[in-house]
């Protein structure tokens, strides 16, 4: 379908940070079935095909435990390949005795968790985009029960959940943010990013290439919410994938005229959000 994929701007890694690095590898690996690509004492790569990282780990010194009502991550959102798969992970969570939410939201199907420090995980499959609703430039999106017993009837005899499957993506990232209006700018104006849903006055969900969103920002943690601080549990970055070296210097332009800041680390372009949200500009 070509979302997650360039010439698409989309979310191709997120870096969290947690309280102990051991106790939410045991979660990422033996729960989720994430393998562990590159690790070191404080950190740890995450990858579902052993060949790319899509999700980061970090312990950082002095590190305390997550705060609410700041800005940060909402939750990060692993996409599937197939339903089948969707199916086969309702299936172990149940028999793990993990907790889930779960959700219709017409374009898709998702379960949420959070992880042991409480960051929270949409883990999800896409219907087909034929049948997702356009009006103009919104799609439709809602909150509905979700159909267990038509989505196990998607199992196939034999199989169980043997791990993050090949082909398994950073979906999109759902951030709170502390306002809507700069943040609107910092990412449509700065980012190139379309706005493609507004649930009220309260939620954004923003993408390219038509998807129905590779980033969701809203203010339920309070206007003028502050940033957590910078040893706290959370979200450490994101790293947006873009289509080519052009596109990144237009972006930084961009980003550079409406008053964002954008620096250079490592070999890497970086900016801040209005909230504080740290992104990484990546080809």
């Amino acid at each position: 379908m070509g979302f997650h994929t360039k010439p698409t701007t989309f979310v191709g890694h997120v870096k969290i940070k947690v309280e102990n690095l051991q106790r939410s590898l045991t979660f990422y690996r033996d729960v989720l079935g994430f393998d562990i690509l590159e690790q070191t004492v404080t950190t740890a790569k995450l990858t579902s095909d052993g060949k790319t990282s899509i999700l980061s780990l970090e312990q950082p010194e002095n590190v305390i435990p997550k705060k609410g009502r700041t800005t940060g991550l909402y939750h990060f959102a692993i996409l599937l390949p197939k339903r089948s798969d969707l199916a086969n992970i309702v299936i172990h969570l149940v028999n793990k005795g993990i907790k889930f939410g779960s959700s219709d939201h017409l374009v898709s199907e998702a379960l949420y968790l959070n992880d042991p420090d409480g960051n929270g995980i949409e883990i999800y499959i896409d219907r087909d985009p034929s049948e997702w609703g356009w009006k103009g430039t919104e799609v439709a999106m809602t909150v509905d029960p979700l159909d267990f017993k038509n989505l196990l009837t998607t199992v196939i005899p034999g199989t169980t959940w043997n791990g993050m499957p090949a082909g398994t993506v950073m979906g999109h990232i759902h951030l709170h943010v502390s306002e809507l209006n700069k943040t609107e700018e910092f990412y449509v104006n700065g980012l190139g990013f379309d706005v493609v849903n507004r649930y009220g006055a309260q939620a954004l969900f923003i993408s390219t290439g038509k998807y129905h969103h590779h980033i969701g920002l809203n203010t339920w943690n309070g206007i003028g919410a502050p940033a957590p601080a910078k040893n706290s549990v959370g979200l450490e970055s994101f790293t947006l994938i873009l289509p080519n070296e052009e596109a990144r210097k237009q972006i930084i332009r961009n980003l550079r005229q409406i008053g964002a800041n954008v620096m250079e680390e490592n070999n890497t372009f970086v900016t801040h959000d209005p909230s504080g949200n740290r992104v990484e500009l990546a080809i």
